[in-house]
Order: structure tokens, then sequence, then C-alpha cells
């Protein structure tokens, strides 16, 4: 069932096919999945040891295939709270910065994207475009040519990384892609590197 996302989540449309018509629907979205590390829940917890064997693990994470996780940009591993981080009074950026940085950063997209038609925002950017608008030094292409080979990504999972690459430059305010953006972009492949 997972694997019908797989192709809205790259061409942006659904197609609904019958006996004697087919239907294409606009189906752009933005997809949030959470799911466990193991069936038990406690694969690399600190505290509560898990009781899977290795066959169940695989057998767990086999029901997401490889080119449904290339289409996923952000896979991050978020561990349990300590208690004294539950009880103590949050810290960090306020909503209300956040927004305003997210702002800026989609107004810059949309002022590098004038004149590209159907292309609005860093999400959207195909193959295509990135040679034009993820320029890579030498420092960032080795570095992403190391991570590639290392965490055996796909072409499109390294498109990803490239995108989500752009966004953090342009959440950071800056015009060209740099290798700490690029190295950002590659820790958020968490599940990759647990593979």
């Amino acid at each position: 069932m997972l694997e019908f996302l797989r192709q809205p989540l790259e061409d942006g449309y659904v197609t609904i096919s019958r006996t004697k018509l087919s239907v294409m629907f606009p189906a752009q979205f933005t997809l949030v999945a959470s799911t466990n590390p193991c069936p038990c829940g406690y694969y690399g917890d600190t505290i509560q040891q898990c009781t899977c064997s290795p066959r169940q693990r695989e057998q767990y994470w086999a029901k997401l295939s490889g080119p449904l996780m290339d289409r996923i940009d952000l896979q991050v591993a978020v561990n349990r709270l300590k208690p004294e981080e539950i009880t103590q009074q949050p810290t960090g950026e306020t909503s209300t910065s956040v927004r305003e940085r997210v702002q800026q950063a989609s107004d810059r997209a949309i002022t590098r994207f004038q004149g590209e038609a159907n292309l609005r925002c860093n999400a959207h950017l195909q193959s295509r475009h990135l040679q034009k608008w993820c320029k890579l030094d030498d420092a960032s292409r080795n570095l992403l040519e190391a991570a590639i080979r290392k965490l055996g990504l796909s072409a499109r999972a390294s498109d990803r990384i490239l995108k989500v690459a752009r966004t953090i430059a342009d959440l950071a305010g800056e015009d060209e892609l740099k290798t700490n953006h690029v190295a950002e972009a590659i820790q958020y492949r968490t599940i990759d590197r647990m593979q």
C-alpha cells in the first residue's frame, strides 16, 4: 500500500485508470510519517533494551522499499527525551522568528526562480535544474560523492540531498551552496545511514 505513494511524491499527481477512462488529479503534498526503529520500538534506545532479532528488524524495515525511502527528503531519528529534558522550560527560537526566517527563504526561492515555468520552490527542482541552481564547489562535490559511495545512495536520493542543501542555504541567507549546507543535508538521511 505504501508503494502507491511513490508516483504522487515524484510527479505531483495521481492517475486513476478504469476500463474506459484515465484521469489525472493534482496531488502535491508534504508527506510527514513516523515509524518505530523496530517491532518492539526500542532498538537504539539508551534505557530500554530491544528484544527484536536482527532478522525481525530486517523484515520490519523491508516494508519500506528503497525507492520509497529515496523520495523522503528528511529522515530523522528522534531519541527518547531524558527526564530533565522533559521537565525543563523550552529554549530556542520563537515560532515567530522561525516563521520569518522561513518566509525570507521562500521569498528568496521565488525571486531566484522568476522566469522558470512551474518552479516556485526548491522542492519542485528537477534533475535538469540542479546544475543551474545547486552548483557545487570541489569540496562539496567530494563530500556528496563520498556520501553516495558510503551510504549506497541512488541518483534520486542525491538529488534530494541537493534540494535540501539549497533550502538550508536559503534559510541561512546564502546564495551559493557551501560544504556545510551539503553536510547538513546528508545528516538528514538518518535512515540511509542505519541500513
